[in-house]
């Protein structure tokens, strides 16, 4: 609850009207009309509930836009009445209006149905009419616990030391190479979007030490999956003086617990319209890729490939290990191939071939991607040289290690794949605003 001078306290939509103790005013838009004989029950939808305004015949003034003086479905109003306890209505109480203003009418009937306990409506049919759509309680229930997590991620790093910072989204060169990068002209300069602030957040290491930032990633790749996104919100960190990339997934692991405390206190009502069912963050068990391939060999008969990387059923079928056998919904991947990882990723001295590098998978999906950097100048150079990249192309980036850099290592997270495991969701286009994949660039 916060307080504005001049209009009393403020709480999803409902304020003080300043004439009477017990007088409201409710802005919102029209969720639902029932006429119940001399009674019309008016459910005003605000930034994030629901509330029952109840119309006795001739106990109200109705002024605003519509001449014919009738209340439709969309149209924004403000209501001024008697707020009172009734344990059956929403949030536990109704408004008896006095006053009901007709701010803004609607002339068309919404593209979906709003006022349905579930939107039934398909996903392309969601996403066409996607402005419209996020209205519905359901839907807009995703964001606000979207706005949650992000909260959560920022309060806990903050708290550790952690400095926000906000880098670029217009560069020079990819920071993951490949093939998978949007390339533009910058006024006549080839440029492209951002892959990763990988190569800025270590830059600022140097500064501060510890950074994060929770900003869109682009990825060009043809993926037209239900995990993939051409753009989403990547939640980074990195943190400098390490011992080994452990202390980056330990972070991980705490920032995950607070997490989930944090939702349970101040987002039940979105979880509980979500039906979500939180993850017990405990220790998160570890295994090294090679145990990881051994074990789906061993326990579901895959057979073992050289392809260096894990396959969305192997993603599900190690979930689904970790749950039954290791009591945890979360597993981290460690030691992946050093040839699969990208150029700035340190390689293990005792394992010949694999990279101080990890993934966490949660519920069957990898969410995160992580490890511990190189920080040597001449180390960095030669594993460029030997990934057939040219030092010389980063020269900035390699100023840093040539001006001395701490051990460090960092990871990105990515919200909306969060976010669909937690709500069990099956398309991460559902977690995503405004999704943008091979098909999709409105709305």
């Amino acid at each position: 609850m916060m307080t504005i001078k001049g209009m009393g306290p403020l709480q999803e939509g409902i304020r003080q009207s300043g004439s009477a103790p017990d007088e409201v005013i409710v802005e919102g838009c029209i969720h639902r009309i029932r006429e119940m004989g001399k009674v019309i029950f008016v459910v005003i939808r605000t930034s994030r509930s629901l509330i029952q305004c109840v119309l006795d015949e001739g106990g109200y003034q109705l002024t605003g836009l519509r001449e014919d003086g009738s209340l439709n479905e969309g149209d924004c109003v403000r209501v001024t009445g008697i707020k009172k306890e009734e344990p059956r209505a929403f949030g536990g109480f109704e408004v008896h209006g006095r006053s009901i203003e007709v701010l803004s009418v609607a002339n068309a009937l919404p593209p979906v149905s709003l006022n349905k306990p579930k939107l039934s409506s398909g996903l392309d049919v969601i996403l066409d009419h996607r402005p419209i759509a996020l209205r519905h309680p359901q839907q807009r229930a995703i964001f606000k616990l979207q706005e949650g997590i992000v909260k959560a991620f920022r309060h806990y790093l903050s708290a550790n030391d952690f400095t926000e910072i906000h880098s670029p989204k217009t560069t020079s060169a990819g920071a993951e190479g490949g093939a998978n990068i949007f390339k533009m002209d910058y006024f006549g300069q080839p440029a492209c979007l951002a892959q990763s602030p990988q190569i800025y957040k270590q830059m600022m290491v140097g500064v501060f030490g510890r950074v994060f930032e929770v900003a869109p990633v682009f990825r060009a790749e043809k993926h037209n999956t239900t995990r993939h996104l051409n753009e989403y919100i990547s939640m980074d960190f990195e943190m400098g003086y390490i011992k080994g990339m452990e202390d980056v997934m330990d972070t991980e692991a705490a920032m995950l617990r607070y997490m989930m405390d944090y939702l349970k206190e101040n987002y039940s009502q979105e979880l509980s319209l979500l039906k979500v069912e939180l993850p017990v963050v405990g220790e998160i068990p570890v295994l090294k890729f090679k145990e990881a391939k051994e074990l789906l060999a061993r326990e579901y008969g895959r057979r073992v490939t050289g392809n260096g990387d894990l396959d969305p059923e192997e993603e599900v079928l190690l979930c689904q290990y970790s749950k039954e056998k290791l009591g945890s919904e979360f597993i981290f991947i460690t030691h992946f191939p050093s040839s699969r990882r990208p150029f700035y990723a340190m390689d293990d001295p005792n394992d010949p071939g694999f990279a101080f590098s990890f993934d966490l998978l949660f519920r069957g999906l990898e969410i995160t991607t992580g490890g511990q950097r190189i920080h040597d100048y001449q180390q960095q150079v030669t594993k460029m040289q030997e990934m057939g990249l040219e030092p010389s192309d980063f020269e900035h980036y390699l100023s840093i290690h040539k001006h001395g850099m701490p051990p460090h290592g960092g990871l990105g997270l990515g919200l909306e794949r969060l976010e669909m495991q937690l709500l069990g969701l099956n398309n991460v286009r559902y977690t995503s605003l405004f999704p943008r994949d091979v098909k999709r660039i409105t709305p």
